[in-house]
């Protein structure tokens, strides 16, 4: 008698599919060297980023260190002593537009030199612009205060003695906050525009040379191509560094601003940020609580702004068929 029942072959695997658990530790075992050297930094990122949110409770509290984070509850009351306050405004567009000026003047800066050197065919001298415009990123603030104020002191500064010696009046900037936007910025760039102009350079490196041989028999000037081939090739990394430096972009570069600026309350409606406030704040009175509202309400803000801008990003780049995003 013949059966009509169909049975499958005794030597077919029965196929199991794998857990996402299982996935993950057969991932983690073939990989495992690089989890190794990536444990510290993952382990200083979780100390010092991640555990510290913890301490945001004390924004909501009459923070003490008598108490702790047991201290009397207060509820909004620290931020509104911020929100409230009749300078918050000028404290936010001097953040803002000043941050805004930096990165908009370093990130042009910086790009410009990296198309530049990428042009020069001298490797000696390519090394030398390089350790030159490097070098005034690790000078402290205070050095570059001491020799800015050598420049543009009223009495003994070296702008006004050559105006003297051409027969014109001396120019009071010290104490003209109109000035200080543009000298904060001028200054934030020949210390910062070196290093990224490194960063570019390294992108421009990297790029096949073929690229540009190929361009230069088709007809294209140097100019085509900067534009056509080194241009795009930065695009990417333009973008990523402007991603995050819009995250902190309710930050005030305090040891910059306090180093040149310092407590001179005539150049406050142009120079006074958020962080120089806060100092002045909590040296006459030590509200923690107070501090850590305005820090939370700087992350909070900077959270909004890089996740704006990344959607933007996203929009453009989807467009083009690319993805610059951060996330």
């Amino acid at each position: 008698m013949i059966s009509l029942t169909k049975h499958k072959p005794l030597s077919q695997a029965v196929v199991h599919k794998r857990t996402g658990l299982q996935a993950l530790v057969e991932y983690i075992s073939q990989n495992w060297p690089f989890f190794v050297l990536a444990a510290p930094a993952l382990v200083l990122i979780f100390l010092f980023s991640y555990i510290p949110m913890l301490g945001t409770v004390i924004a909501f509290e009459d923070f003490s260190p008598r108490t702790g984070f047991f201290s009397q509850w207060v509820g909004f009351r620290n931020f509104s002593l911020l929100w409230t306050s009749p300078v918050v405004l000028r404290l936010l567009r001097n953040t803002v537009g000043l941050n805004a000026m930096f990165i908009a003047a370093e990130t042009f800066t910086a790009v410009v030199l990296a198309l530049l050197l990428n042009e020069v065919r001298s490797t000696l001298f390519k090394r030398v612009s390089q350790s030159v415009m490097f070098l005034p990123y690790f000078m402290g603030w205070t050095i570059v205060a001491m020799v800015l104020f050598g420049l543009i002191d009223y009495e003994v500064g070296t702008i006004n003695a050559l105006l003297v010696k051409m027969g014109l009046t001396k120019v009071l900037i010290t104490n003209n906050p109109n000035l200080w936007p543009g000298i904060l910025t001028a200054i934030r760039v020949w210390k910062g525009a070196g290093a990224g102009c490194i960063i570019y350079l390294a992108v421009l490196v990297g790029v096949d040379p073929q690229l540009y041989e190929a361009a230069a028999i088709d007809g294209a000037g140097r100019w085509q191509r900067i534009r056509h081939i080194s241009l795009p090739a930065l695009g990417p990394v333009i973008i990523l560094l402007t991603l995050l430096a819009i995250g902190r972009i309710f930050y005030g570069d305090i040891g910059m601003i306090y180093a040149v600026v310092g407590n001179r309350a005539t150049l406050f409606p142009t120079t006074d940020v958020i962080d120089t406030y806060i100092l002045r704040a909590l040296s006459k009175n030590a509200n923690y609580g107070f501090s850590a509202a305005v820090g939370l309400s700087q992350a909070l803000l900077g959270f909004v702004c890089i996740y704006g801008s990344n959607w933007l990003v996203k929009k453009y780049s989807q467009a083009r068929g690319e993805d610059y995003t951060l996330f």
